[in-house]
């Protein structure tokens, strides 16, 4: 697998779709980063590492609004290995006019655009969930 980040990005998108309670993926360490990052953002209801002798599994628990609505209405891979996109802390991305969050991976570890931003560090833009 060449991008396992957007592998994890579409399976989160295709199991909103389908309206599945949870998505199960397997572990990194990036991932558990985005996961968590995730959960505390409030986009997702829970998260859960399962070991399975390899390197383990992410069992992401999805959240819904009332009527069956998704929370996460929208998932968008925005660094790609073959074009890479980075920022500054200065000129970070704003997703929605700010009502979004950018996931960003920086030297100081990856957190959202906000807390970049608080740091005062940049780094490579990942993804954008609104």
């Amino acid at each position: 697998m060449t991008d396992p980040i957007a592998d994890m990005l579409t399976r989160i998108r295709n199991a909103l779709t389908a309206h599945h309670d949870t998505v199960e993926m397997p572990a990194s360490n990036m991932k558990k980063s985005i996961a968590a990052i995730l959960l505390e953002e409030g986009y997702v209801k829970g998260v859960d590492f399962a070991d399975d002798g390899l390197s383990g599994k992410i069992v992401i628990t999805l959240k819904y609004a009332q009527g069956g609505k998704s929370v996460i209405s929208g998932l968008k891979r925005v660094s790609k290995p073959g074009l890479r996109k980075y920022s500054g802390a200065d000129n970070m991305p704003k997703v929605l006019g700010g009502l979004g969050t950018a996931i960003v991976s920086t030297s100081k570890g990856i957190m959202t655009d906000k807390q970049a931003k608080a740091a005062n560090v940049g780094g490579e833009v990942l993804c954008f969930v609104w």
